[in-house]
């Protein structure tokens, strides 16, 4: 996330653990009730579930919701929960946290590490583990929720807490607005969030103004051929030698066509083909990731892959009948645009609150984040942000700068964040920006 090397992080690390600018009651108040939210952290790693399956978790979430005085609905998009607090005139700031894992195995040797099995839609059983830290996520959401309900006297309008299934597959947040999030709930001023990062100190808080997290976009190509015997490729079309050409080909269209300030993914992850030393395939199969920024770039990368794919296979003399086909797939998620003024705003009071050593500014990022649906859902009327919350232990980074060594990182099965550093310094920054957007004292 960061251009800074070893020695630069270490320093951030020291940073991240120094003492804050300004500590108050809500700090104090997490920090009394971590030993609790360390249990729900342990007992949501430890029953990880996949996208769309996350029965147990929401209800975890819900749960607690009802125990601080929210109203909640459950089933929203599917598995999603929403947890509205009612507190008078004001503004609506909707908090979002989400609650799937990833088809890994957990290696982090942790004692309380996962070891759910359960069956994704690619199908085949897996182990499933919270590679990606939503388990933080949900705990500092309800964290989050426990304060907020304990802190009416500061502020006034309304809460929407939701619970996001399907994160990791890009489906979640479209399928809660589908299901009239914004129509059956109040809508919200102002949509905030924060995901832990790998390779960050833990603690640090990092943000990126304007464009933080990438569109993409899940392509497959089938390309058709003749088949025959490897021994006489001149009676066949063989499509494995068209779907190379397609491959390399795409690599122009960052190398060549696309403006080199701007950046841009266009990454073949899998080439499927033939089954025999001797036998021409009549069919090869191409699956690529594709990722942008703006709208405008990636319908260029949209235009470049199906020119290139109608060409190339025009050009090796492909019939119109077996032209080859290209597939967007549906979990298409739309770039992360952290709104300048509405990013300063958010940011200015925990830089007051954290410190400027502990709250920076970062690049963009390539991953994908669906939370991205809600601002794009009425820009007019949502503003959004996203925060990114450090959870690598500084003896981490310390000894990685010493040795050279590679820190895992996101959706690696050795992840293993600082958890309670997270889910801390995650809930008063997500509780802090709510009371200020809604605080009492504003006109």
């Amino acid at each position: 996330m960061s251009n800074s090397g070893p020695a630069a992080l270490v320093a951030l690390a020291m940073a991240a653990t120094a003492a804050p600018a300004s500590a108050d009651d809500l700090r104090t108040a997490i920090a009394a009730d971590m030993p609790s939210l360390m249990e729900i952290y342990r007992d949501l790693h430890q029953h990880p579930e996949l996208s769309f399956q996350e029965v147990r978790s929401a209800k975890v979430m819900a749960d607690a919701a009802r125990k601080a005085g929210f109203k909640v609905t459950e089933g929203v998009g599917r598995t999603g929960i929403v947890a509205v607090l009612e507190n008078g005139p004001g503004p609506t700031v909707m908090i979002r946290a989400d609650m799937d894992a990833l088809p890994v195995v957990e290696q982090t040797g942790l004692p309380f590490a996962s070891k759910q099995r359960g069956i994704p839609p690619s199908g085949g059983e897996t182990g499933i583990m919270h590679a990606c830290g939503h388990d933080t996520h949900m705990t500092a959401w309800i964290a989050t929720a426990r304060q907020m309900a304990a802190r009416k006297g500061e502020w006034s309008g309304t809460l929407v807490m939701i619970g996001q299934p399907a994160e990791e597959t890009g489906e979640g947040a479209k399928a809660m607005l589908d299901d009239g999030l914004y129509t059956r709930f109040p809508k919200p001023d102002y949509a905030l969030a924060f995901h832990d990062m790998s390779g960050v100190p833990a603690g640090m808080i990092a943000y990126a103004s304007g464009p933080a997290m990438a569109n993409v976009d899940s392509v497959d190509i089938y390309v058709k051929g003749v088949g025959g015997h490897g021994a006489a490729p001149h009676t066949t079309k063989d499509p494995i030698v068209l779907a190379s050409a397609i491959v390399m080909r795409l690599q122009t269209l960052i190398s060549r066509e696309n403006n080199p300030i701007e950046p841009a993914v266009v990454t073949v992850g899998s080439f499927h083909a033939g089954s025999r030393y001797n036998i021409i395939s009549d069919s090869a199969h191409l699956q690529l990731t594709v990722r942008s920024f703006t709208d405008e770039q990636r319908a260029r990368l949209i235009d470049g892959i199906k020119r290139i794919v109608a060409g190339e296979a025009m050009a090796s003399g492909v019939p119109e009948n077996l032209m080859p086909e290209v597939k967007f797939g549906e979990g298409f998620t739309p770039s992360l645009i952290n709104e300048p003024g509405f990013t300063a705003q958010v940011v200015a009071p925990l830089v007051e609150r954290f410190g400027a050593e502990r709250v920076v500014s970062a690049p963009p990022i390539m991953p994908g984040e669906d939370f991205s649906r809600y601002r794009r859902a009425d820009p007019a009327n949502v503003q959004s942000v996203m925060l990114w919350v450090g959870g690598e232990r500084p003896e981490a980074i310390e000894e990685a700068a010493k040795t050279g060594a590679t820190l895992p990182s996101l959706h690696s099965p050795f992840w293993a964040p600082d958890a309670e550093k997270v889910i801390a310094s995650g809930a008063e920054a997500l509780a802090s920006t709510a009371i200020d957007l809604m605080s009492k004292t504003k006109g």
